[in-house]
């Protein structure tokens, strides 16, 4: 088999019949700043492109102290919200000539410790987080030595950046909807309660039933984990514990709702009159026969806002605003009887 030999400046240096200086001034994009031959800097730049030369990614570092490389923690890389931010995020990191580090931390704070470090290992210019853990302490320490910015979930009261979607007010305009026509019967079926989005969205729960005029009972707020599999089995207990299909129910996230969904499927339960609403969308919510109510947010622009504050802060700017709420959207599929 043939030996590949990698082009180097050395090589392009020698084709255009200048010294490896020049080809280094001209491939760095400073040849005309240094005055170097219009003709000169053509021929160098042809003869890179003929020869596909590529800059040595190691020179690169060793030249700006830069990796050049984002972290991104996640939950969990299969949840649908999530999945969306990490495309969206990945393809602005490529447009930026940036490289993007994925790690999954299965909603487990000992393995985001892990996957963290594993991360900053790798030099990473700055992390873009959605935290499992109660705390951010461990953040706030790490962030002396690289720029952290939290989305999705927050700890109360934390000074780091952060980006996540205000979710009590739509959330409440959504359950008031629900419980004007089934008031005597909704359940919250949710994830961690000590997690931000759990707290928002039960606050924002709690509220569209006070302006229903709803009377809220224990037994309707649920809580398990975010996975799908948890949404299956909250439903399957509940659906147990009353002997029948409860009237109406609204899920924290896109994830619980996939189990709620799955349940129903295999127990015919998607053309009954349930009512469900949940927090986040997803396309294929067109395409069932039950109608969902949702809060949709705007993810696109969360990675977006993510990627703009991160970037900002590994270039030592100091950006107007750090702590960034999004609105969303309620996207309303059932038809109330007139």
């Amino acid at each position: 088999m043939r030996k590949t030999k990698r082009v180097t400046i050395a090589d392009i240096a020698s084709l255009a019949g200048v010294s490896k200086a020049t080809a280094s001034l001209v491939l760095n994009g400073r040849g005309k700043e240094l005055r170097v031959a219009k003709e000169t800097r053509e021929r160098v730049l042809m003869l890179a492109r003929e020869h596909h030369y590529q800059a040595s990614i190691h020179a690169r570092l060793l030249r700006d102290n830069r990796s050049h490389t984002l972290g991104l923690v996640v939950p969990e890389i299969t949840n649908y919200g999530f999945a969306v931010f990490s495309h969206a995020l990945e393809n602005l990191c490529r447009e930026a000539g940036l490289q993007l580090l994925i790690s999954c931390t299965d909603e487990n704070a000992g393995q985001e410790r892990v996957v963290v470090d594993n991360l900053v290992a790798r030099q990473v210019d700055g992390l873009i987080v959605a935290s499992s853990m109660l705390s951010d302490s461990d953040y706030v320490k790490l962030s002396e030595q690289l720029p952290i910015v939290l989305f999705d979930r927050y700890v109360d009261d934390t000074q780091l950046p952060l980006v996540v979607t205000e979710a009590v007010t739509p959330t409440a305009d959504l359950v008031e909807r629900l419980a004007r026509t089934n008031p005597d019967e909704i359940y919250f079926i949710g994830g961690q309660p000590r997690l931000s989005p759990t707290k928002d969205r039960l606050a924002g729960f709690m509220q569209g039933l006070e302006r229903a005029g709803v009377t809220p009972r224990p037994e309707w707020i649920i809580h398990g984990n975010y996975h799908p599999s948890s949404g299956y089995e909250m439903f399957a207990a509940l659906c147990a514990r009353l002997g029948r299909p409860p009237k109406a129910i609204f899920t924290a996230a896109c994830g619980l709702m996939e189990g709620v969904l799955r349940y129903m499927s295999q127990h015919h339960l998607l053309d009954s009159d349930i009512r469900v609403a949940s927090f986040d969308d997803h396309y294929l919510y067109d395409s069932l026969s039950i109608d969902i109510d949702t809060v949709k947010q705007d993810i696109p622009r969360l990675a977006q806002e993510c990627f703009s504050l991160v970037t900002s802060l590994i270039a030592g700017e100091e950006p107007d605003l750090t702590r960034r709420f999004l609105s969303a959207t309620l996207c309303l599929r059932h038809c109330e009887p007139s």
